[in-house]
């Protein structure tokens, strides 16, 4: 691990300013990773600018997408970053005190407001061998009858075979000796040894009970509530899928319905948990009881994508994605942010020949890169069936190893490798399942130059074939189980005989398909009103929904937000290669909005851009925290991906 000091660049603009009118152009970055974010160099910008001033930078790293999330601790003092997994991640194995594969950068930040230049690191705390942590970092005070202070919470996803899942628990009430209380506790089906995987957590102190929400991997909808009353013993209280209450929205197409990251906070007395649901939007649950918990309500996306209407004038479907969310301090309303990597959503897949041609769903797998890339945005050519593709899986054939396939391509074709989500329940593959990003790589190092990941066996027969695990630049698209028979000819055709194992053979030909792209833009921000859950404004940086910016600026997709502790106006966004944004509600534009002015019509409320930051050599921020400093200002933290953390102040 390295840390230097980086020079801070004080180049002041004044006012509000786009990235456009920093004079934008492209650099060179290094390959992301493949679950956020796939695309490669970056904007440029020239600093800083309106609501947000750079005050030090602690470097962390010079391994490029080493850094996740930030949190710090209550009092502001100390500041604790991700390390989502070193290159060697997955072996060699070493591991250990000595050589961790992942872990989390402890930052101490005390003195920042009387000395710029005092953050250091102070320690480092190791997650398990081949097991690291991501967004689900949080520093909580609990005080229960079984312990007082404040806890580290760290979600644990597997980067290699030895890795575990579940939750730890750290105790840091002294920040530079943490304590474990509990590791790897969380939900697992009967009979298995090792929690599942967990992507995100967030834990809340209720007066004489504590607890903690999980973001299950492996059961996607659910909501796994634990009790940390003592830490030391977690205890399992509630498991809900809010699908249950028809939070999804089949009409336009928005059926991939899921936990991915949530809050709770106390108002008028409730416990009130704002959950991200994907394509099922931004819920409301009261977990006043947490055991019993009850159903508020739910944001519904509009026909037709706003922003892209707004930026465009395109009018289609919006893609979903609902990721994170926070109240404003004062409760009045709530701030979500819509993750999408892909800039161009994919056409339905067109199967040209054969007695099944026609069109089916399809998408473009989270990670990979969309048919848009290529030189005339279509992926099109003969398939080949590969199997499961996974590391232990039966072998994927190179193109030159199917006879005549290479013969049968056309002009501006692709070699195209098929392969299957899973495997799961197929007694003919006993291997784990893995991510498609393992698969595609399997599928890059033998030649082809896409992949069509098929659905599994399940239902609904969505084209939804996971996410992450991207270390290669390869076009990856989703289609359904229902396309995969229809381009094998494979009987049953019926999904309702549909049962393992398939009766195809690895290296069997397919049927021709056309996929093409169509430009619908990257992840932007919603302002909703708590009250009503209308929502009330979009917001996206201009470069996000500009088709001349799809590609080689890096990642345009909004991540994390973060609200001002003290205004109830302004909100802190971290926009990966787009840098830290400053978003103010005004109420109607122009005017910040007041919660002492009894006369505001939420209904003209607007987000708008108040402050930027965007370093002259790039910046990738995952995440973004906010806190009182003890001269009363208020203090943001973001956590690049390339080298640390970032501290800022608001002027």
């Amino acid at each position: 691990m390295t840390m230097q000091r980086r020079t801070s660049l004080f180049t002041v603009v004044t006012g509000a300013l786009a990235l456009s009118a920093f004079g934008l152009v492209p650099g060179a970055a290094a390959d992301p990773d493949g679950q956020h974010g796939t695309d490669e160099g970056h904007l440029i910008g020239i600093g800083e600018s309106g609501k947000i001033q750079l005050v030090d930078v602690v470097e962390l790293t010079e391994t490029p997408d080493l850094i996740a999330d930030v949190t710090v601790s209550p009092d502001g003092n100390t500041a604790y970053l991700a390390n989502w997994g070193e290159p060697d991640c997955a072996g060699p194995e070493t591991g250990g005190q000595g050589s961790p594969d992942a872990g989390a950068y402890v930052v101490d930040i005390s003195d920042i407001e009387t000395d710029p230049d005092s953050a250091e690191l102070i320690g480092f705390i190791p997650s398990h061998q081949d097991t690291r942590p991501g967004e689900g970092m949080q520093v909580v005070e609990i005080t229960t009858s079984r312990f007082s202070g404040d806890i580290l919470v760290m979600n644990n996803e597997q980067c290699g075979k030895n890795g575990k899942g579940g939750v730890s628990l750290w105790d840091v009430t002294d920040p530079a000796n943490p304590r474990k209380l509990s590791e790897h506790f969380g939900d697992r089906d009967p009979g298995d040894r090792d929690a599942n995987e967990i992507h995100s957590a967030f834990a809340w102190d209720a007066g004489d009970k504590a607890y903690v929400v999980l973001t299950d991997n492996e059961e996607f909808p659910d909501v796994d509530i634990f009790d940390i009353t003592n830490p030391h013993r977690p205890r399992l209280v509630a498991e809900y899928d809010l699908n249950d209450f028809g939070v999804n929205q089949p009409e336009l197409g928005l059926t991939e319905s899921f936990l991915h990251d949530m809050v709770v906070k106390e108002i008028d007395g409730r416990f009130i948990m704002l959950l991200s649901y994907w394509d099922g939007g931004y819920v409301l649950l009261d977990v006043t009881d947490p055991a019993n918990a009850v159903f508020l309500g739910d944001t519904d996306f509009p026909a037709v994508d706003p922003e892209l209407l707004e930026s465009l004038g395109v009018s289609l479907t919006p893609e979903g994605n609902a990721h994170q969310a926070e109240f404003t301090i004062d409760n009045e309303f709530f701030i979500g942010t819509d993750e999408d990597f892909a800039p161009y959503r994919t056409d339905p897949l067109r199967i040209t020949t054969g007695p099944f041609a026609g069109e089916y769903p399809s998408a473009i797998v989270s990670g990979g890169l969309p048919p848009a890339v290529l030189d005339d945005l279509t992926l099109s050519g003969p398939v080949v069936y590969g199997g499961y593709g996974c590391p232990d899986s039966a072998a994927v054939p190179g193109p030159e190893d199917i006879p005549g396939y290479l013969d049968m391509l056309e002009e501006g074709d692709e070699t195209i490798l098929v392969l299957q989500r899973g495997p799961v329940g197929d007694p003919s593959a006993p291997e784990e399942a893995c991510f498609p990003g393992e698969k595609a790589h399997q599928a890059e190092l033998a030649g082809w130059d896409a992949v069509l990941f098929v659905q599994r066996h399940i239902e609904p027969d969505d084209p939804f074939c996971g996410s992450g695990g991207f270390v290669d630049a390869i076009v990856a698209v989703c289609t359904t189980h229902e396309a995969f028979h229809a381009l094998f000819n494979l009987e049953p055709l019926d999904p309702a005989e549909w049962a393992y194992p398939e009766n195809l053979t690895i290296g069997t030909i397919g049927e021709r398909i056309e996929v093409g792209s169509t430009f619908d833009g990257w992840g932007y921000v919603h302002l909703y009103d708590a009250e009503t859950l209308e929502e009330l404004d979009t917001y996206a940086i201009p470069e996000a929904h500009d088709p001349n910016f799809a590609f080689g600026f890096g990642d345009l997709s909004v991540h994390e937000v973060a609200v001002d502790p003290q205004d109830p106006s302004l909100a802190y966004l971290s926009y990966y290669s787009g840098g830290l944004r400053a978003v103010q509600i005004q109420c109607p534009a122009g005017t910040p909005y007041d919660p002492n002015d009894a006369t505001v019509d939420k209904s003209t409320c607007e987000l708008v851009e108040v402050g930027s930051y965007l370093d002259p050599e790039g910046n990738d921020f995952w995440g973004v925290e906010t806190f009182v400093g003890s001269d009363g200002m208020t203090y943001i933290l973001g956590s690049d991906r390339d080298s640390g953390l970032w501290i800022f102040v608001d002027p």
